[in-house]
C-alpha cells in the first residue's frame, strides 16, 4: 500500500477538472461542482443557486474559469462563510487551500497577505492569488484550482506536505466545524518553522475522520504593529455607507481583521489604513 493510499489521498491526486473547447453541458455541470467544492467546501452544496448569473456568463463565454473562481471568491456569500467567521490567520490558510490547493509554507507569506489586506483591501488580496504567477501556471485559464500540496509541485517546500494534511480533513469535514474552529490550525508551527504532525485516517485507505486529532500548540507572542484605520460610519445594518464625519480607530494588529469586519457589518467605508 502507498502512502497516499494509506493517508486516504490516492484519489485527489492529480485530480483536476478544465474546461476545454468543445465542452458539453455535462463538462460544464461537472465544472461548477467542482468550483463550488473546492472554494467553499462542504458548503458548496448551497453554492449553486447563488451563481446563476456567473454561471451564465461563463456559458456564454463572457468570462473564464480563472475569472468565475474570482467572482466566488469575492462574493458576499465567500465572505459569509470564511471572512466574517474566521481570524485574519485562519482566513489566509483557506484562502491558500480554496484558490492555491496548498497551505502557505512559512511566515513571510501569512505578512504579505496581511499587509497586503491591510493596504489594498479585500478584493486586491483575492486578486493576488488568482492572478499571481502561481496561480498561473497550476490552473491558467481553464482550469479549477485542485489540491496540489499532496504531490510534488514546482516550488514546494518540504514542510508544504505536512501543513495541507492539518487543513484537509477529508471532503466531509467542514472548514468551519474543524477541531480550533475560527482560529489558525499553522500559525504555531509557521512561526517556530517546523512541520506539522499527520493525523491519519482511522481506518487505512479511507478519508479523514472529522475527528481526527490536531495537535495545537500554545499561539505564540502576536504582532506588536499597530494600525489606524479612518472610515465613514454607516448606519447599522446598512449595506450602503451614510455620509458621516470620519471616525478613527488605533488598533493592534491581532483586532485589524475583527474591525474592519465590524466596521463593513455597520454599513461603513474604510477610506484609509496605515501603520503606526
Amino acid at each position: 500500500m502507498t502512502v497516499a493510499e494509506r493517508l486516504g489521498v490516492r484519489d485527489l491526486i492529480g485530480k483536476k477538472v478544465e474546461l476545454r473547447q468543445n465542452w458539453t453541458q455535462d463538462d460544464l455541470r461537472i465544472l461548477f461542482k467542482a468550483a463550488y467544492e473546492q472554494v467553499f467546501g462542504r458548503q458548496g452544496v448551497y453554492a449553486s443557486e447563488k451563481f446563476t448569473s456567473a454561471e451564465a456568463l461563463l456559458r456564454n463565454g463572457k468570462i473564464n474559469v480563472q475569472q468565475f473562481i474570482e467572482i466566488l471568491a469575492k462574493s458576499e456569500f465567500y465572505k459569509e462563510c470564511f471572512f466574517y467567521s474566521n481570524s485574519q490567520g485562519r482566513f489566509i490558510e483557506l484562502n491558500y487551500k480554496h484558490l492555491l490547493g496548498r497551505a502557505p509554507y512559512d511566515q513571510s507569506e501569512i505578512a504579505y497577505h496581511t499587509d497586503l489586506y491591510a493596504s489594498r483591501g479585500y478584493d486586491a488580496d483575492i486578486e493576488s492569488y488568482i492572478y499571481g504567477t502561481e496561480y498561473e501556471n497550476a490552473f491558467g485559464t481553464s482550469v479549477v484550482p485542485y489540491y496540489r500540496g499532496f504531490q510534488s509541485i514546482p516550488g514546494m517546500k518540504t514542510v508544504g506536505y505536512n501543513r495541507i494534511f492539518e487543513l484537509y480533513r477529508g471532503d466531509g469535514n467542514s472548514d468551519n466545524a474543524q477541531m480550533g474552529r475560527k482560529n489558525s490550525r499553522l500559525r504555531s508551527k509557521i512561526s517556530m518553522n517546523s512541520a506539522n504532525w499527520i493525523s491519519p485516517p482511522s481506518s487505512p485507505g479511507s478519508h479523514f475522520a472529522s475527528t481526527a486529532p490536531t495537535l495545537i500548540s500554545a499561539a505564540p507572542k502576536g504582532d506588536s504593529r499597530m494600525f489606524v484605520i479612518q472610515a465613514i460610519a454607516g448606519g447599522i445594518g446598512s449595506k450602503a455607507a451614510v455620509r458621516r464625519s470620519v471616525q478613527v480607530y488605533t488598533v493592534p494588529y491581532e483586532r485589524l481583521s475583527a474591525t474592519y469586519q465590524e466596521i463593513h457589518k455597520r454599513g461603513g467605508k474604510i477610506v484609509n489604513i496605515s501603520q503606526v
